[in-house]
């Protein structure tokens, strides 16, 4: 199977070049300013602009066990509609990725129903050492830690167990850092003045910046320590930015930093309006937070843009505090979202896909995906910039049916998905065959 592309404006390691491309079965097999070969489809890319698939590292695609908010197919069917061509999820399912066995039963799963590339984290707990340290660093993109309780009951705080997995494992180490005693305390004032009913504009002070802090700045302590590859997840304050360096490259780095598109997006001023729906852990927080994350963002600090795609039923988000999930679907619009940020000039082409395609691959080691190369796998995406669009009910494909973005606009549309060199989605059409595969990782000793 041949596709070319034609006239496409290719973003691609920090330059952008108008050329044409030929895909060949699953692999980009050239790269040039004219190429005139025959092809099975031809597709004119004329005033568009071609990007590396995203690549975002951190999902919660809810199978096994929570499929009612979510499974690997639906969330898979949003994320190529987004041009999120690879994921890597999280172990807290039902029952939660904590054995090999378990783990492989995921991978069983998305063999045969993701329409993305798809990798899964072996999740660490108190007693699972053992375990963990039988993950195959070949085929698995990580250790997840949850140094906070958030969701599902994985919540690791057994100093000598995190000593012992930082030391013995090779393996990159991405942690969900907040301190539980720090938010349990501030969980109980409010409780005790407000009851179960806590206005949601509370959160951001219950997991609060020193609840954050505490236990990432421990985390990185640690990483020092031990020499472990760390990664800290969905950072939230700006005090947390004094933890991590610039000044060497990223494949150089051993203390790695994530942030997600919504606390880039929202700040705690949100919470008036959208309620629980914006309710994440960590917590969205101020505008301070908010411009030091794009701050460290375009000056390095912040390797990866990801989204901690997290969906719930509508029903459970409408709870009182106490009850509502933190969580919310994010996968479709994450690079639509970045996209408007650059129509507003807060960020360029090029370091949008620096940081939701290129570093993700860098970072976890991607085997041949994340940038646009001859002899890479052809998992790309064709975006219109200049395409006006609002997110409805009607072209929201989360299995959850609804999207936090819900009623917002924006000016650029994704119009081609490939994966794996497949045309998956092409102005609103999901082809229904599924062309994932598992994420492959370069072992470096």
């Amino acid at each position: 199977m041949k596709i070319l592309i034609k006239n496409a404006q290719i973003v691609n390691e920090g330059k952008i070049i108008k050329s044409d491309i030929l895909i060949e079965n699953d692999l980009i097999s050239k790269i040039d300013s004219q190429i005139s070969e025959d092809a099975d489809q031809i597709i004119d890319a004329e005033g568009k602009y071609l990007l590396p698939g995203v690549i975002d590292d951190q999902v919660h695609f809810r199978e096994p066990g929570l499929t009612h908010k979510g499974d690997i197919e639906s969330e898979s069917r949003s994320a190529v509609a987004g041009g999120t061509t690879s994921f890597i999820e999280q172990p807290n399912t039902v029952p939660n990725a904590v054995t090999q066995e378990l783990l492989a039963d995921k991978y069983d799963i998305a063999s045969q129903k993701s329409f993305a590339n798809y990798g899964f984290m072996m999740g660490g707990t108190n007693d699972n050492l053992e375990e963990v340290l039988k993950t195959n660093p070949r085929n698995v993109p990580g250790i997840k830690l949850f140094l906070g309780s958030s969701t599902g009951n994985m919540l690791v705080d057994n100093p000598e167990t995190l000593e012992n997995i930082f030391s013995n494992t090779k393996m990159l180490i991405a942690v969900h850092c907040e301190d539980e005693a720090t938010i349990r305390a501030n969980t109980q004032k409010y409780l005790d003045e407000y009851g179960e009913d806590i206005p949601v504009k509370f959160h951001h002070l219950i997991r609060s910046e020193e609840a954050c802090y505490k236990s990432s700045s421990k985390a990185v302590e640690l990483a020092k320590k031990t020499g472990a590859r760390l990664h800290v997840f969905h950072l939230s304050t700006a005090k947390e930015m004094e933890l991590f360096r610039n000044d060497i490259p990223l494949k150089d780095k051993k203390i790695t930093a994530e942030v997600c598109v919504h606390h880039l997006t929202f700040t705690n001023e949100d919470y008036d309006t959208k309620g629980g729906l914006i309710k994440w852990n960590p917590a969205v927080k101020t505008q301070k937070d908010k411009d030091a994350l794009w701050e460290a963002l375009l000056d390095d600090r912040i390797d990866v843009i990801a989204t901690d795609h997290a969906p719930h039923t509508w029903e459970e988000k409408q709870n009182v505090y106490t009850k509502c999930p933190s969580g919310a679907p994010l996968v479709q619009h994450s690079l639509v979202v970045m996209l408007e940020n650059y129509k507003n000039g807060k960020i360029s082409l090029e370091r949008i896909v620096e940081k939701m395609a290129h570093n993700p691959a860098i970072l976890f080691r991607i085997e041949k995906r994340g940038f646009i190369k001859e002899g890479y796998k052809a998992d790309l995406v064709l975006v219109d910039l200049n395409e006006n669009w609002t997110v409805e009910k009607e072209n929201i494909l989360y299995k959850c049916g609804w999207s936090p973005l819900e009623g917002m606009s924006f000016q650029s549309k994704v119009t081609h998905t490939f994966v794996n060199g497949n045309l998956v989605y092409e102005n609103g059409k999901i082809n229904e065959q599924k062309f994932g595969e598992r994420l492959l990782f370069e072992i470096q000793e």
